[in-house]
């Protein structure tokens, strides 16, 4: 189910994702397929790890990162759970064929 709300989406972020929810900073947002398929493949992390368990697991990564980038931006674009969906958010079929705990091979790759 999807929510507009310029008050819930962080600044600087155009949409955020907590099972079963996924909420946009505008309207026209809604229309923009990349964006949603990012935000389905976090609904599909979500479940995957049983939500609760994805939040820790996303918070404590989180902070690993900022550690080693010490950057806001850098840490967050490089958590394993981004990385894969910034990386298939254009492949509209990604959520159909991707491979379950998908994620772990983000754990050790590039920088973005």
């Amino acid at each position: 189910m999807i929510f507009i709300s310029k008050y819930l989406v962080p600044k600087g972020y155009t949409g955020m994702t907590i099972f079963p929810f996924v909420f946009l900073k505008s309207k026209p947002l809604k229309a923009n397929r990349v964006l949603i398929n990012h935000e389905k493949i976090h609904l599909r992390q979500q479940i995957e790890l049983l939500i609760i368990p994805f939040y820790v697991c996303y918070i404590f990564e989180f902070l690993i990162r900022l550690i080693q980038y010490k950057k806001w931006h850098k840490a967050y674009k490089n958590i394993s759970f981004e990385r894969e969906a910034y990386f298939n958010e254009n492949n509209l079929e990604y959520i159909n064929n991707r491979p379950l705990w998908a994620f772990l091979k983000y754990l050790r790759t590039y920088d973005i």
